[in-house]
């Protein structure tokens, strides 16, 4: 445990677990970035989860007394995310994402894309009409997340999650399940588009691996937990991006769009292709580094990324 004095002396309340877990976190230099920005948000999604709660609880239940078997629960969680600096979402095995709960594991990155922003409002206004979007691909697809989000918003879309992943198309096939999209959402093993030739997409959104190499070794342990392969994007950040730009033209309709993230690798493509006109998306949430190319605007800037 933390401490030789016993904690459970002292809590009582919800909202004392609460303050003590924060606390910890804190004095031990915890990284947060993994759904949460803070503490006090971080231990308040560990406590409720302990206690079968919802994270949006009454304010006037946090008051309530833990039983003794409960508060060994919640300081168990605790104690686990000071000692092992593994991510919330791991311990709790859930992550949300535009408001839809989501499984996750060590196969796959926890999701915190600002992507989920753009889904939510239907990638307007570059996609005029929503009705007219029948096939999506979520390429790097992971936990899945980013697909299932859009087959919320496209009602009348057929998505496919793709993924070089054995790991994380396991995840990605449960989170399907759960949300009852069977019927129209498959999960399949490509690396890029290698399989899938032929196919053409209204939409293509991607969150690939994009961190540098520089970047890749300064991370603070919390990321150590995810896997190297959703992360590592090569020197620049640049090899998948790079690789999907090449590529995604041959798998767009004529009026599709392709919709990336890169994080802070945009500086460095932006410095490699100055001639490419890119469309850097804001966010009035947070966010950055996500840009958008039509087809049109790929078919002509073809032969730079080649």
């Amino acid at each position: 445990m933390f401490s030789s004095d016993d904690p459970l002396q002292h809590l009582h309340t919800i909202r004392d677990f609460i303050r003590w877990g924060a606390s910890r976190m804190n004095e031990a230099g915890l990284h947060f970035g993994h759904g949460t920005v803070n503490a006090i948000d971080e231990a308040a999604a560990l406590v409720l989860h302990s206690l079968h709660l919802p994270p949006d609880l009454d304010g006037e239940f946090l008051q309530a007394t833990l039983t003794p078997l409960e508060k060994r629960v919640v300081l168990n969680l605790l104690d686990r995310r000071v000692r092992e600096r593994k991510p919330a979402a791991y311990l709790m095995n859930k992550a949300w994402f535009m408001g839809l709960p989501f499984y996750v594991d060590e196969r796959v990155l926890i999701p915190r894309s600002p992507l989920a922003e753009l889904i939510d409002r239907q990638f307007s206004p570059w996609l005029t009409d929503p009705d007219a979007v029948r096939h999506i691909l979520d390429l790097c697809t992971g936990s899945g997340c980013i697909g299932i989000a859009c087959a919320y918003a496209f009602a009348e879309a057929w998505v496919e999650l793709a993924d070089i992943s054995v790991g994380a198309l396991e995840v990605a096939r449960r989170n399907v399940r759960e949300h009852a999209l069977d019927e129209r959402v498959s999960v399949l093993r490509s690396d890029l588009f290698s399989a899938l030739r032929g196919r053409r997409y209204d939409l293509i959104v991607s969150n690939p691996p994009y961190v540098s190499l520089g970047e890749l070794h300064q991370l603070p342990p919390e990321y150590q937990h995810e896997p190297v392969l959703g992360l590592a994007g090569g020197e620049q950040g640049l090899d998948l991006v790079l690789a999907i730009l090449r590529q995604a033209g041959e798998h767009l309709t004529e009026n599709g769009i392709l919709v990336v993230e890169v994080g802070n690798s945009q500086y460095a493509l932006s410095d490699a292709f100055p001639d490419v006109p890119f469309v850097w998306l804001d966010f009035e949430r947070g966010g950055d580094g996500v840009f958008l190319l039509t087809a049109g605007q790929l078919q002509l800037c073809q032969d730079q990324f080649g």
